[in-house]
């Protein structure tokens, strides 16, 4: 059976992250794309999940993420954006899990070029949820086995509202059709040595929903990501997520659960975790222009909304921004991706400085050497847009107490 989970009580934030974070992560040791597959007896549990009881299903899920140091604070998976080096400034930066950019099942399978350009880790990049769509389960499984030795869950996208997921047919308009959805679980529950984990949206009707997350347990989910959004409610800020009707599918089934939907800040961390009794918050649009989040930062637009005193943190996006570039060269990704990160991480400075926003659109190359510069001289100009902390988060980015 599922461990009773013990309630949440309103500490004070310190004490909240402390308890947390307190718990070690466990080592992973992933290699390239190309190295020799492990064998069934090595270090993965081996998820048959069809071959098992629901109760010993359920009993295996938590296993799996007790072994993992069950993360808290985790890096939702974001289309071109949460890729390897902005995981691991998030990492840096308090996150303890996070999911790959949503890949293309077909071609992952079939583009080795795409494989290799937007499917990146490396050792220190765990807890990694590697996530997919698809619509076809044996194109899903051959893409799945490509990445499983490197990931500790295999992700099925059931929640992407956009345009391009219907023309695809896949995302939340598979949400039409059930049966594909629960083959789809259950062709890698059977032959994956990772377990499979899938995040959606709500149904309009909240019983709709808690029969389909019961279906998905049941077909071999071994953790569910809900954002409390229905697939019509697109805008984030129009729209607030239902936290309620995730507590309702948290209660509704036996394996783990994590909330995704209107965090803009640490308090909505801290409440979001004590209203749903989830084991886990995702985070998405807010990471974009503050990847500090979870280490305590808010940027000032949230400052008012702070129950304690918040002050200048000592850090800025400039200051991520440079971070993040540094993790690039490290780590190479596609150039999109950077000039997107540039964007959202500078949105602030470049309304005050708009014309090095164009001498920056007009680049049809970038060159880390142009982006160094291009922050020297946002600096030069004597404007700071800091980021601000909590009084009350006593903890330092990337340093938590044993």
């Amino acid at each position: 059976m599922k461990p009773k989970p013990k309630p949440y009580s309103f500490l004070p934030l310190n004490r909240f992250l402390r308890a947390l974070q307190s718990r070690p992560l466990m080592a992973q040791t992933p290699t390239s794309l190309d190295a020799e597959h492990p064998s069934d007896n090595d270090q993965h549990m081996g998820f048959r999940a069809r071959s098992l009881s629901g109760e010993s299903r359920a009993e295996q899920a938590w296993a799996h993420w007790t072994k993992l140091g069950r993360p808290r604070f985790i890096v939702a998976p974001m289309v071109d954006n949460s890729e390897l080096p902005f995981r691991m400034l998030c990492r840096k930066y308090g996150a303890q899990g996070a999911y790959t950019p949503m890949l293309h099942s077909r071609i992952f399978t079939e583009t080795e070029k795409y494989r290799n350009e937007e499917f990146t880790t490396c050792k220190e990049d765990r807890p990694l949820f590697v996530q997919f769509c698809a619509n076809d389960p044996d194109v899903l499984l051959e893409a799945a086995r490509k990445v499983e030795r490197f990931c500790d869950y295999v992700d099925i996208n059931l929640g992407c509202p956009q345009r391009i997921a219907k023309r695809g047919y896949y995302g939340a308009f598979l949400m039409d059709n059930l049966p594909l959805v629960k083959s789809l679980v259950e062709k890698l529950a059977v032959n994956l040595q990772v377990p499979v984990s899938c995040k959606i949206r709500l149904f309009p009707n909240l019983e709709d929903t808690l029969k389909y997350a019961r279906m998905l347990e049941e077909a071999g989910c071994m953790l569910l990501a809900v954002h409390g959004r229905t697939r019509d409610e697109k805008d984030g800020k129009k729209f607030r997520a239902d936290w309620k009707a995730i507590r309702a599918v948290k209660n509704a089934v036996r394996i783990p659960v994590l909330a995704n939907g209107n965090i803009r800040h640490i308090d909505d961390v801290r409440d979001c975790l004590e209203e749903t009794g989830v084991e886990g918050v995702l985070s998405a649009e807010t990471l974009l222009e503050n990847p500090a989040l979870f280490a305590g930062f808010r940027t000032a637009e949230w400052v008012s909304e702070s129950e304690g005193t918040n002050v200048d943190g000592k850090l800025d996006q400039a200051d991520l921004l440079i971070e993040y570039l540094k993790l690039c060269e490290k780590y190479p990704v596609p150039w999109r991706m950077i000039r997107s990160h540039v964007h959202k991480l500078l949105g602030d400075w470049f309304s005050l400085q708009p014309h090095i926003r164009e001498e920056l659109n007009k680049q049809s190359k970038l060159t880390f050497e142009f982006l160094y510069d291009m922050v020297d001289r946002l600096r030069a100009t004597g404007i700071r847009i800091p980021l601000y902390k909590d009084t009350q988060v006593e903890l330092t980015a990337g340093s938590y107490p044993d």
